[in-house]
This record gives structure tokens, sequence and C-alpha cells, in this order.
């Protein structure tokens, strides 16, 4: 039967209706809240961004109360990312019990207990070379990284991290950070493994932000190749027989395909992330008045959940969960709230 026995405007006419039947929903507890953490930094320290505006270079006891605020509007988890005061080629800092990370940690376990932190464990930002592994003529030598690796994580476990999260996509990192873990008594500490991570475009504000952007070359040697899918399902099942617990498709919104064929295939929890690219240029195109940014950001992460995210990892984590908050205060209505401005 067609029109005009059937009319699908009849479940559009008005915003309860429109809730009710909406498929794809999002909640807070959808959403992980990144966080830089600068090592050696005064308290108090919140510096802003340039790149990423409402995002902020943090000290770790500010780190921690940014955890509390997340955490006070549903958000279940936040993921660090270090700053050290010093680099050397080996990246040293990454697995130093005093590094930025840990103890920022440690002041959020202190401070809110019940969040999930998850720390990034690569190299990137600790090496002075800005390369995701320790060099041999000037390569990245893969072998030689996966010890690096497994100490940092080991070293982010000890300092309370719940869950860690290797992002370097060298080849089979996650094994040899399992069995380190496993070893060390850490045989309950999931991994969320950056499983189909793509040599980006998308990046250019995170690496201001983490100061980590190559001093030579660029990632494409162990990043993936933005042409390829079929790739990105043999690095996902790399990972999972390795022992991930949960597997990352970043970037999320160009990558959309990728993290819909993830799910479709795999029965490991998917998260997408939403990276420094995507939200730079909401933000950006919203400063100038070209699109709204409530209405971009929500439909933004609308379409990662859509696409079959279990979690989105997204610099709005705490915007969007007001935004929710608000919605669900006034029936489904997509106005600002009052604490957006």
């Amino acid at each position: 039967m067609a029109f005009p026995i059937h009319r699908a405007r009849r479940l559009r006419m008005s915003p309860t209706i429109r809730h009710m039947v909406r498929e794809t929903a999002l909640t807070p507890h959808d959403f992980i809240l990144p966080l830089f953490v600068v090592g050696g930094s005064d308290a108090g320290t919140k510096k802003p961004i340039k790149s990423m505006p409402g995002c902020y270079h943090v000290s770790p006891d500010v780190a921690a109360q940014m955890a509390q605020e997340a955490h006070s509007v549903g958000i279940p988890g936040i993921i660090l990312f270090g700053l050290p005061v010093r680099k050397d080629p080996y990246g040293s800092r990454a697995w130093a019990d005093d590094g930025a990370v840990q103890r920022a940690a440690r002041e959020i376990k202190a401070a809110q207990p019940e969040i999930c932190v998850i720390c990034d464990t690569c190299l990137c930002e600790y090496t002075d070379h800005g390369h995701c592994g320790v060099l041999k003529d000037c390569t990245v030598d893969n072998d030689a990284t996966l010890e690096l690796l497994a100490k940092t994580a080991v070293s982010q476990a000890r300092a309370g991290a719940d869950m860690v999260a290797p992002s370097d996509m060298m080849d089979g990192r996650v094994a040899a950070i399992r069995r380190a873990l496993d070893e060390n008594g850490f045989i309950n500490k999931p991994i969320m493994s950056y499983a189909a991570k793509y040599a980006s475009s998308f990046y250019g504000p995170f690496r201001e932000a983490a100061e980590c952007a190559p001093s030579f070359g660029d990632r494409r040697g162990y990043q993936m190749d933005p042409g390829n899918a079929r790739e990105a399902i043999r690095e996902v099942a790399l990972d999972i027989e390795e022992g991930a617990d949960i597997v990352i498709v970043k970037p999320a919104l160009p990558y959309l395909d990728i993290i819909k064929i993830t799910r479709d295939t795999f029965s490991v929890p998917v998260a997408g992330y939403q990276v420094s690219g995507e939200y730079a240029q909401i933000k950006g195109a919203a400063a100038i008045g070209l699109v709204d940014e409530i209405s971009n950001m929500m439909e933004s992460l609308t379409s990662i959940k859509r696409a079959g995210a279990d979690m989105i990892i997204t610099y709005f984590a705490i915007d969007a969960a007001k935004v929710l908050a608000h919605q669900m205060m006034n029936n489904g209505y997509c106005g600002k709230p009052a604490e957006l401005g």
C-alpha cells in the first residue's frame, strides 16, 4: 500500500512523536572525554589550546576536576594524553612513575574513583622525533618498540588506569601489552586498541595539542592508508586475536563505513574516535556563522553511533552531555542549554 494510505510524515509531526520513534538515541554514557595533561605544570594550570577551542592543557589536579565534571553529567570515562617535561629518542617519560599521565591517573582515581580512566599508550608525545616508536636508520623499529609500549602500559596500570589504549599501530603490540600486563598481575585490565587507525589529515590540531608532529617524514609506514577497508578488518581481527577487549576506529566521520563493517563483523565493543580535525572544523565553521554548532555536534555524534559505535571518544563530550540533559528536560527540544552560552 502506498500514498495516501501511508504517510511517513505522520510520525514526524511533533517533537514528542519524533523522539518516541527515533531509531538511534545518544546518551552521555556513550561518550569518552580526552584530556591533555602537562607534566611538571603548576597546580591549577588550564591553558587553552589555540587549534581546539574549548580544549586545554591541564595539570593533573585540573584533570581530576574535569573528570569530576564529566562524571557529574553522566560521562563514564576519560582518556589521558601526556605532554612530558622533556623528550628523548626512546620516549622514556611515557613509562615514568611520575609522568604526567601517571600522576593524573592517580589524582583522578582519588577524586572520582567511579570514572573509568583510560590511558593512551603510545610514544609519539614523548619522543624527540615525534614518531610512535624507537628509530633504526630513520625508520620506526617495530619489534624494539613493543617492549617500550609494554613498559608504558604496565606503568599506567600501576598508576591506577582502568584500561590502556595502544595507539601506535605497531604489529604485535596488543599481544606484547597483554603478556606484560598479565605477568605483572594485571590480568583484569582491559585493552582498548586503536585497531583501525588511518594516516589521516584530520589529526592536525591534535598534533599541535599533544606537541607530537613528526620531525621528519610521516606515519604512513605504520598507520593505515585511507583507501583501504579490507585491511581494516584484518587489523581488527589480529588485535582481537592478540587480546584486544575493545577496538577503535579512528577517525570516525570519514570512516563511518569502517565502523559499520567492524560492528557487523565482530562481537567485541567498538569505539569511534571523533578526532581533533572533525571537532575543529565544526568549531571553526560555527565561529564564522556557517553552521549551528549544537546541531552539527549532535548530528555528527548521532551518525557515529548509528554506524555502530558502542562508545564515542569526543572532545564534545561534556557539551553534548549537557545538550542531552537539556533535551530530556524539554521533551526532545534541541535548543542550547543556558550553561553553553
